[in-house]
C-alpha cells in the first residue's frame, strides 16, 4: 500500500571521477551499467553513466560528469541501499573493509541496522535492514555486527525497548497509513 500518483525511483548527482564512481558501484554494491551516454550541460558535455540493481528499473542511479570542484562540502546526505537480510548486510560490511574503505559505520537506529560508510567521493551511503520494531527518532548508536545474528538481534531488541516510542513495527505502519489517508 503506498500513496497513488508517485513512488520514488532514482536519484542523480554529480560527480568529479565517473570511471572511479562507476567502478565503486558496479564493483563493490553490485550495480549494473544499463546505459551510457553524453549531453550537451550549462558548462559543457556532461557524460552520464545509469545504474541498476533491478532489472525493473532502467536505473536507480545515475553518476552525472562536471562536479564543481568548489562545492564547500558535500551536498548530498546520504543514499540508502535497503539489504534483503542481515547476512547481506554484514557480507557488505565485510565487502566494504577488504576493500579498504575508511569511515565505515555500523549503528542501529532502534528501528533498523545501518552500515554507513563513504563513496569514493565521499557520498554517504547507507546500507540498511528494517527491524520488527518502531522507536521514535533520530536515534543512532554504534552496533558491534561481528557477533552472531542472534546475539545482534537480542541485543537490538532489548535496546529499542527500553527506547522512547517502542512498538511493533506493524502498529506503527498501520498509524502512518491512518495519518497519510491510506487505512
Amino acid at each position: 500500500m503506498s500513496r497513488p500518483g508517485l513512488t520514488f525511483s532514482h536519484v542523480g548527482f554529480f560527480v568529479h571521477d565517473i570511471a572511479r564512481m562507476e567502478d565503486f558501484y558496479t564493483r563493490l554494491l553490485d550495480f549494473t551499467v544499463t546505459d551510457r551516454g553524453q549531453l550537451s550541460g550549462p558548462k559543457g558535455p556532461m557524460d552520464l553513466v545509469f545504474l541498476s540493481r533491478d532489472p525493473d528499473e532502467h536505473h536507480q542511479i545515475v553518476l552525472i560528469s562536471g562536479r564543481p570542484q568548489e562545492i564547500p562540502f558535500n551536498v548530498i546526505n546520504q543514499v540508502s541501499l535497503k539489504a534483503d537480510s542481515l547476512g547481506t548486510l554484514k557480507a557488505m560490511l565485510r565487502r566494504l573493509q577488504a576493500e579498504g574503505v575508511a569511515g565505515i559505520a555500523p549503528v542501529t537506529h532502534g528501528n533498523a541496522l545501518s552500515v554507513y560508510a563513504p563513496d569514493p567521493e565521499g557520498n554517504r551511503l547507507e546500507l540498511y535492514i528494517d527491524l520488527p520494531w518502531y522507536v521514535s527518532q533520530p536515534l543512532r548508536v554504534p552496533v558491534d555486527l561481528a557477533l552472531s545474528d542472534e546475539q545482534i538481534m537480542a541485543t537490538a531488541e532489548a535496546h529499542a525497548r527500553s527506547l522512547p516510542g517502542f512498538q511493533p513495527r506493524a502498529q506503527w505502519r498501520a498509524e502512518m497509513a491512518r495519518r497519510m489517508g491510506l487505512a
